[in-house]
């Protein structure tokens, strides 16, 4: 992935507008509508029983792994959310001009595995107070945030985010910069960053949390 340099950043850390984000690509990424480590579809026609999650906690290589290795979990996919340009490429995103997040999508039977199962997964892999970066990760592509899908989803999001923000600042963090929002539209990434971390065990990966425990009432 992309680090700053000695520390600091040159890029902007502002989400643009729709007067200075990029123009749109006509045409979506290129991808294997197979999970690699699984073998499952990662993109419809899915399971009429599967429900969908989408979280942005950084850079997203080592966040997919995260949540493929759940149980009840059926498939998850990498890509793009919360921005401007449509099908943007890897390389627009990481411009910072296009707004989006680098996500994952997670496709799960609430039968095995809860929504609320996920968001402990969610806000104990990283560090959900650091705004447009995650450790040595820079830019706005890296922030933390949750897509929701309905009403529910939004709320449950919310009420967590209240939750494990109490158990932050028992360890001595600040607020929570957590983008909370419903989803617009998930962009794929192309297959060279899919299960990135199956197709190069060595490849790199940020994930680090704070310490802090999530428990709902």
């Amino acid at each position: 992935m992309l680090f700053s340099l000695g520390g600091v950043s040159t890029r902007s850390l502002e989400l643009p507008t729709a007067q200075n984000a990029l123009p749109d690509r006509q045409e979506a990424a290129n991808f294997n509508p197979l999970h690699f480590v699984s073998g499952h579809r990662i993109a419809q026609p899915l399971p009429d029983h599967l429900s969908t999650a989408v979280f942005g906690l950084g850079c997203f290589w080592g966040a997919e792994r995260l949540f493929w290795q759940l149980e009840g979990v059926f498939s998850t996919a990498v890509g793009y959310a919360g921005g401007i340009t449509a099908n943007p490429s890897y390389e627009d995103v990481c411009s910072g001009r296009t707004g989006h997040a680098e996500v994952v999508i997670v496709f799960f039977d609430p039968a095995l595995i809860s929504y609320r199962q996920l968001l402990s997964a969610f806000w104990e892999a990283h560090d959900p107070t650091q705004g447009m970066r995650q450790g040595n990760d820079v830019g706005t592509q890296y922030r933390s945030a949750i897509y929701t899908f309905d009403a529910e989803q939004l709320e449950q999001a919310e009420a967590a985010a209240r939750v494990f923000q109490l158990a932050l600042e028992e360890r001595g963090y600040s607020q929570i910069t957590t983008e909370i929002a419903p989803l617009d539209t998930f962009y794929y990434a192309d297959d060279y960053h899919q299960q990135y971390l199956a197709k190069n065990p060595n490849g790199y990966c940020g994930l680090a949390g704070t310490g802090a425990c999530y428990r709902p009432d």
